[in-house]
């Protein structure tokens, strides 16, 4: 084993054997054909460095986007759609807008508070104070009974192509109808009382309860399919069903008319719309 330590270190060998000639033997062989060389560090097989002055470039794979040209008729008929379906905003100022209830009890409250202050000499114009307390008295009392009788006008919602056919197609019941629906009215339990009161026949034989008439909740103007203006009624009735109304079409048509069309539908929960289509074409398109 000494001789075998030896040759691992480089040296050559030269105790002597005296246990085995065989063992001698191999000793010789592995001082003469065993040469040790220092453990060289694995060797990394490198890519060829590339000559200087030149960069490495990842160049990934392009990404290709496909554009389709839209259609110049479909986005001509949806802009135009979306113009024509354009909400028209009912700012004209009216009288009918205006509540006579609250102007009534304004002016009379300003009154009598300026009244009594001045006849106890809390402001001045004490010399005026009989004068407002007269005068500001029954204002205020003539205001809180409009107040009292007040109906508020409903909603209106008015499409722009609509209202172009109003002053040439609608008949005029059907405006008299929006006009009167849309501002103050006083003394009225509801609007189209009248109506109805016709065509459902409030406690007669065929009739419908009073307290289960509809109440008018909103009007719309519209352009129906065929390009004809359009009033609709938005009723709701809790305690009607749609053929309550189905049955009485004909006589929506014959008290709103003549010259138009009705068609009755539900658009809601106890919601049901009156579509009062006028007859009349316009000769100038809108």
């Amino acid at each position: 084993m000494k001789a075998i330590s030896a040759a691992r270190s480089g040296g050559t060998i030269l105790h002597s054997c005296h246990n085995s000639s065989t063992l001698c033997n191999r000793v010789r062989f592995l001082s003469l054909h065993l040469q040790v060389h220092p453990r060289s560090p694995p060797s990394l097989h490198l890519p060829p460095s590339r000559p200087s002055g030149h960069s490495l470039s990842i160049s990934p794979k392009p990404l290709r986007f496909v554009l389709r040209a839209a259609d110049s008729t479909q986005a001509t008929s949806l802009s135009s759609s979306s113009a024509e379906k354009t909400v028209v905003a009912d700012d004209d100022f009216s009288l009918a807008k205006v509540s006579f209830g609250v102007i009534g009890l304004g002016a009379g409250v300003t009154l009598l508070s300026y009244g009594f202050g001045a006849y106890f000499n809390i402001l001045p114009g004490s010399e005026w104070s009989a004068i407002m307390l007269t005068y500001g008295f029954p204002l205020a009392i003539i205001g809180m009974a409009l107040k009292y009788a007040e109906l508020k006008p409903v909603p209106c919602l008015t499409y722009s192509d609509a209202q172009k056919l109003r002053e040439a197609c609608a008949t005029p019941i059907l405006k008299q109808v929006r006009n009167d629906v849309i501002r103050y009215r006083y003394g009225d339990e509801q609007h189209l009382e009248e109506a109805l009161k016709r065509i459902f026949q409030y406690g007669q034989g065929g009739g419908i309860p009073r307290r289960s008439a509809p109440i008018l909740q909103s009007i719309r103007e519209e352009v129906a399919e065929d390009g004809k203006y359009c009033l609709v009624l938005v009723f709701e009735a809790k305690a009607l069903e749609l053929s309550d109304f189905e049955k009485r079409q004909a006589k929506f048509a014959s008290f709103f008319g003549p010259g138009i069309t009705a068609e009755v539908g539900k658009s809601g929960d106890n919601l049901y719309e009156v579509r009062l289509i006028s007859n009349t074409n316009s000769n100038a398109s809108p």
